[in-house]
């Protein structure tokens, strides 16, 4: 089973379930949805943990607290557009320890996967294999009264409809 090692001995990492898509071509400015719909190689599923006092602590709230090694885990498997079905209605889920924690739809992203393409190449080239994580349904541990953070030993389990499911657990790191 595939792990997540903590950076340190830091307190505060979080976990989300995520919509991801995978570039397939070049993607200069799309200015179309059909050439922006074309851009897009498939939809996969995405752990996007996170390493909250990176991001509150030290001003690291899109990268630094999001790029420790083992962070980001995708899979199982790359789903194709015509394999995805509606991707605008998928059901999404985490339980840490067996419990629900996440509980969503693609239905209630803020934007759709195409108009986040478009969106992103006119400010930069995405290039084949570009992974482009979309969103998170509520209930991330941050947003829990009290707050609830991940730790050493915790188990992960997530799944879309389509893109399949994935666990985890949490290692401290050496």
């Amino acid at each position: 089973m595939p792990t997540c090692r903590r950076p340190g001995t830091l307190p505060a990492p979080r976990s989300a379930c995520q919509a991801g898509g995978w570039t397939a071509r070049r993607c200069r400015p799309r200015r179309s949805d059909d050439a922006a719909r074309a851009a897009i190689a498939g939809y996969v599923l995405v752990n996007d943990v996170s390493e909250r006092t990176f991001q509150l602590h030290r001003g690291g709230q899109r990268v630094m607290g999001r790029s420790a090694g083992t962070f980001n885990p995708c899979g199982p498997w790359l789903v194709t557009p015509d394999e995805a079905g509606d991707v605008g209605d998928l059901g999404m889920w985490l339980d840490v320890n067996g419990v629900r924690r996440q509980t969503g739809s693609t239905a209630n992203m803020l934007f759709d996967p195409v108009f986040i393409v478009r969106y992103l190449s006119r400010f930069m080239v995405l290039e084949p294999g570009d992974l482009i994580n979309t969103g998170t349904p509520a209930g991330v541990g941050m947003g829990l009264t009290p707050p609830v953070y991940l730790r050493a030993g915790d188990r992960m389990e997530l799944g879309i409809d389509g893109p399949g499911r994935q666990s985890q657990s949490v290692v401290a790191a050496p």
